[in-house]
């Protein structure tokens, strides 16, 4: 648990601002930079659950920071794979977003909640990496819910430890 960040995010909510900004542009411009230097991390996060569980199968894709149709705006990492796409469920989402009328930004999944957005260096983007990778895990397990086990190549190649 990143308990740095949720200061920051107290922070914030406590003074009324995002970091040092105050107005939606400025707090944008900040998201922008944000999503930048999340890049990386998200793109690893996701990485490690294509090479441990989906045995290099998975596809990735990146939008970069675009606007929402609530006038906000969002940056999606993705990751799909042969199993999830045939079972027409949704791929992996890693998920930065300020809506519209949102304080600042948060990060989520594709199936599991937000956490806060409050990254403005290289080093709070490193230190978010285990939540990305959180997120992505949690997401991947509620995408089993939704069909079963069998979407998790590395399960099917029987090479998953024994528990449950």
């Amino acid at each position: 648990m990143n308990t740095t960040a949720l200061l920051r995010h107290f922070a914030d909510l406590r003074d009324g601002t995002h970091g040092d900004a105050i107005s939606r542009p400025d707090k944008e411009g900040l998201f922008r930079v944000a999503v930048a230097l999340l890049d990386p991390h998200a793109r690893r996060a996701l990485a490690e659950l294509d090479t441990d569980l989906l045995l290099g199968t998975g596809e990735y894709t990146a939008t970069g920071v675009r606007r929402t149709r609530d006038g906000g705006v969002e940056a999606v990492w993705a990751l799909s794979w042969p199993q999830q796409r045939a079972a027409g469920i949704a791929p992996i989402v890693l998920r930065a977003f300020y809506g519209a009328g949102f304080h600042h930004p948060h990060l989520r999944g594709g199936t599991v909640g937000e956490w806060p957005l409050n990254v403005f260096t290289a080093e709070q983007a490193a230190e978010e990496l285990p939540t990305l990778r959180a997120i992505a895990a949690a997401d991947l397990h509620n995408l089993v819910f939704r069909r079963d086990f069998r979407i998790i190549p590395a399960t099917s190649a029987g090479s998953a430890g024994s528990g449950g």
